[in-house]
Order: C-alpha cells, then sequence, then structure tokens
C-alpha cells in the first residue's frame, strides 16, 4: 500500500491545493473522519471545520464552510462551497460567514429549515473558535 494518496481541495472561486498526502482529517456533516490511502470509497456532505492535511512536506490547515469530499483508495477530493487557507481567514471574513449563518437561521420558514440553519450558526461559531477567533464579536444585527 501506498504511503501517500492524491488530495485536491477546490472551491467555486480557485483550487486551493493539490498533491499528495499521507492523511486528510475531513470536517464531515455526521462527524470528523480520517481519510488515508487504501480508504474505502465514499462521499460525504461537509459541515463548516477546519480540514486538516499531513503530507510528505509536513502538516496543513484549510477552512471550508461546507460541500462535499468523494474518498478513494487512491485519493480524496473535496469540493467546498467556501474555503481558505486558515492564514487567509480573518475576523471579517467569519463574521462575514456568521452573519450569512445567521441570516440564513432567521429566513427559514419550517422547522427544519430552522434546524439546518441553526446547526450551520453553531459549526460557524465553533469552527472560528477552533481557529482563535473571536465567534462573539460576529458583526452581524438581530
Amino acid at each position: 500500500m501506498a504511503n501517500t494518496m492524491d488530495f485536491s481541495l477546490v472551491s467555486p472561486e480557485r483550487s486551493l491545493v493539490s498533491g499528495p498526502v499521507s492523511e486528510a482529517q475531513i470536517p464531515g456533516e455526521e462527524g470528523d473522519l480520517t481519510a488515508m490511502p487504501g480508504h474505502a470509497p465514499m462521499i460525504t456532505t461537509l459541515r463548516p471545520g477546519v480540514l486538516h492535511l499531513k503530507g510528505p512536506d509536513g502538516e496543513d490547515d484549510y477552512v471550508v464552510s461546507g460541500g462535499f469530499a468523494e474518498i478513494s483508495a487512491e485519493g480524496v477530493t473535496v469540493l467546498a462551497e467556501r474555503a481558505l487557507h486558515t492564514k487567509e481567514m480573518t475576523q471579517d471574513v467569519l463574521n462575514d460567514w456568521v452573519q450569512e449563518a445567521h441570516k440564513a437561521w432567521k429566513d427559514a420558514t419550517d422547522d427544519n429549515g430552522v434546524a439546518r440553519a441553526g446547526k450551520l450558526l453553531a459549526d460557524m461559531v465553533a469552527m472560528g473558535t477552533h481557529i482563535g477567533l473571536d465567534p462573539d464579536h460576529a458583526n452581524y444585527v438581530d
């Protein structure tokens, strides 16, 4: 079995990273998971969180707001709604993302929509806390 697998992270705006990794820790909708070479094939939806990569050149982190990950024995492709390297994630960006999640929660028209939007908002705040940003400083108005 190979020590690395192919990895690709793309958002609608750009390709963020492409290359070999030994593992990818993925913030899946149903819980975090780690993909390694030889992983069983699967597709999972993503929740807002940190995508952690380990590879021949060290470790790196990217923030994703949602999307999908396709995992196979040979590699992982992540199609993110939005993605940034953690060094690019600022308080202003987090504020914008949290504000959008808060608006989705306020605009939800049924119980299922309220629950989904509430989880999105909670995941955004948790992700901000995880990377050291202040989720209580979000610039939205009730």
